[in-house]
């Protein structure tokens, strides 16, 4: 793929920049299942659908409405219609639910990519390109584990406290304890290896070969981290691993696995 500006027009940019910044505004600290379990106004609002991603893009965008905060006043009704849409599109493909298709995709634009013998990639459609812009900002919403190990260790420590406060209110409320929310069962190293192995590394090995070899560091430092976090399973856990879903702290059925990897993807979501 050729450097962005040969790819992507001004107000694409402009939107890429400004979905990173309001796709978690305003957010209450809970999951998306939280709130639909709990039947929370939000929910109701948003009909179970993408709950937290709607409503950050319905405060982003009420706040563009007042005098003081839109700097979009000097664009054309054309290009404000055009800033919102990408924005939106974008914002809405940081919902976990979609990681199985944004995945799928990335993979069908990188066998294209090979098939075409090119280095780099056409993306003359729209539609190319916001699949480009939407598996960037999923990507940096799962990036946490590609980060210096100490930064990584500093976010996973707010984001358990967090879980557990959800975990804590669920048990209140007499709901089931989501996955990674049981302060009491909970082994953040093995999570984190599992998560690493399962959500993130397959994706971003995905967008290395689309972006071969831009993103040769990044596959690094994750592996890195990853062995990191691998050594300090405790002794116990370690000489019974299994695989993922199929012990007592995991998902033992396919459904509970893909909430298990929706609760996990909402501790990245807050990474970033």
């Amino acid at each position: 793929m050729s450097d962005g500006d040969d790819v992507f027009t001004d107000i694409e940019i402009l939107a890429a920049i400004m979905a990173g910044a309001m796709h978690d505004v305003d957010h209450p600290g809970f999951t998306n299942q939280y709130l639909i379990n709990s039947n929370s106004e939000l929910a109701i609002m948003y009909n179970d659908e993408s709950v937290l991603e709607q409503h950050h893009l319905a405060v982003a965008f009420k706040l563009l409405q007042e005098s003081n905060c839109d700097f979009l006043s000097g664009f054309s009704k054309k290009q404000r219609q055009t800033f919102r849409k990408i924005v939106i599109d974008m914002v809405l493909a940081t919902d976990m639910s979609k990681h199985m298709s944004l995945l799928a995709d990335l993979k069908t634009m990188v066998e294209a990519k090979k098939v075409s013998g090119s280095h780099a990639l056409e993306l003359d459609k729209y539609n190319d390109r916001i699949q480009v812009l939407q598996s960037m900002i999923h990507l940096a919403d799962l990036s946490n584990p590609t980060k210096p190990i100490e930064l990584y260790r500093c976010w996973n420590e707010r984001i358990c406290e967090e879980y557990w406060r959800q975990g804590d209110r669920e048990k209140d409320l007499g709901l089931e304890i989501s996955p990674m929310c049981d302060r009491t069962n909970v082994t953040l190293e093995k999570s984190q290896v599992g998560f690493i192995d399962y959500i993130v590394h397959p994706i971003f090995e995905t967008w290395a070969d689309l972006v071969y070899p831009h993103a040769q560091s990044i596959l690094d430092q994750l592996e890195e981290n990853r062995q990191w976090y691998q050594s300090r399973i405790p002794d116990e856990i370690d000489s019974a691993r299994t695989e993922v879903g199929s012990t007592e702290s995991g998902p033992s059925t396919q459904h509970e696995k893909q909430q298990s990897v929706d609760h996990l993807s909402e501790e990245e979501v807050e990474n970033v």
